[in-house]
């Protein structure tokens, strides 16, 4: 730990050193990149500069009580900083998500239900445009299918956080978990012998990629259009402005119709296929390591069933980490914290079970 931790805080003053040189204050994306390595690095460096720093304090204390009690009292509360340190630190150098300050793309999708399940699905888009704002991200709404009902058959949505966020705290750190299947029990609004339904939607979260990062080779893709359907103002069912793209190697597809302008279709249509690439480098990646596998919450699956939404009980379950609270109606308003933070603490208990089998 010791080695890993001191040539991390060599590489931060490193970085220190270029950010303070003239030649590279010049080139903006030199500037940019060598910032984010070194804010990820700042709480590392911290935390062992703080472990040194209870290491001294307590052999200086031990030393010191030999010829003063009073230095002998303050050695437990001074052992008791070191493991707090010792443990901040060994959390902090387990490997992390390369991805965990990315922006994210998220897109629910109905499922089984029907209506019922298109209604449901407008709930979810709620609750993460709701869990945004509290948290100071910005949200855009990318593309959307409603329903008859006003759910939404399908919808994307671009969630980004302002200015640099802490590691750990950006978008994709902390809705990661969020991919899978969302069950949903109620009685729906089109049952009229109120009877409780089970239906169901998926979740798909995909860290944004930018352009420069997935390269798409314009002669992979078919490119269709054709009109609009649904709410969206005079060029509805007037012109021929949605885009379906289909990239040719995946067979992923990817259609846009939110927008007026069939370039700006198109454009949105990338944004998504870019991310939905970077995914399945990420999934492949993942599926190629063991390690990898270990370390990772099961929510790669979107049929996995992760959580369950009991509306008579206003209970919310989730099914991978035993999170259960009475609470239903705070987190679809957007109070999610508790919720994901179960998952956050479960993938890092699972990274640190994997760093302690190979050492």
């Amino acid at each position: 730990m010791l080695e890993s931790a001191a040539a991390l805080v060599e590489e931060h003053a490193a970085l220190e050193r270029q950010l303070a040189d003239p030649a590279v204050a010049s080139d903006p994306d030199a500037v940019r990149t060598i910032n984010k390595r070194y804010a990820a690095l700042a709480p590392t460096v911290a935390a062992y500069h703080a472990w040194v720093g209870a290491k001294d304090d307590l052999a200086a204390a031990r030393e010191l009580a030999a010829e003063d009690e009073g230095f002998a009292a303050e050695v437990p509360g001074l052992e008791a900083d070191l493991a707090a340190a010792e443990d901040k630190l060994r959390r902090l150098l387990v490997p992390r998500d390369p991805d965990d300050d990315r922006d994210v793309i998220l897109e629910v999708k109905a499922g089984e239900g029907g209506e019922e399940s298109a209604l449901f699905a407008g709930d979810l888009l709620r609750m993460y445009l709701r869990h945004a704002e509290r948290r100071g991200w910005k949200t855009e709404v990318i593309d959307a299918t409603e329903s008859d009902l006003g759910g939404y058959k399908d919808v994307q949505v671009a969630i980004k956080a302002k200015g640099t966020p802490e590691p750990g705290e950006a978008p994709w750190a902390r809705l990661k978990f969020e991919g899978g299947v969302h069950r949903v029990q109620r009685v729906p609004v089109t049952e009229s012998q109120g009877r409780i339904h089970t239906s169901a939607a998926g979740v798909w979260v995909m860290p944004e990629a930018e352009d420069v990062e997935v390269e798409i080779d314009p002669n992979d893709l078919k490119i269709d259009v054709y009109r609009s359907s649904g709410p969206g103002g005079q060029s509805v069912n007037t012109t021929d402005s949605a885009v379906r793209i289909t990239h040719l190697p995946t067979g992923v597809v990817v259609s846009c119709q939110n927008e007026k302008s069939q370039l700006q279709n198109k454009e949105s249509a990338l944004r998504v296929l870019r991310a939905r690439l970077h995914q399945i480098a990420m999934d492949e990646a993942a599926a190629a390591s063991a390690e990898a596998r270990k370390s990772q919450v099961r929510t790669v699956d979107r049929s996995e069933r992760i959580r369950t939404y009991n509306f008579p009980e206003n209970r919310i379950s989730d099914h991978r980490t035993g999170y259960k609270a009475y609470n239903l109606d705070a987190v679809l308003d957007g109070d999610l914290e508790p919720v994901i933070q179960s998952a956050v603490d479960a993938d890092e208990a699972a990274r640190l079970a994997a760093v302690a089998e190979t050492a």
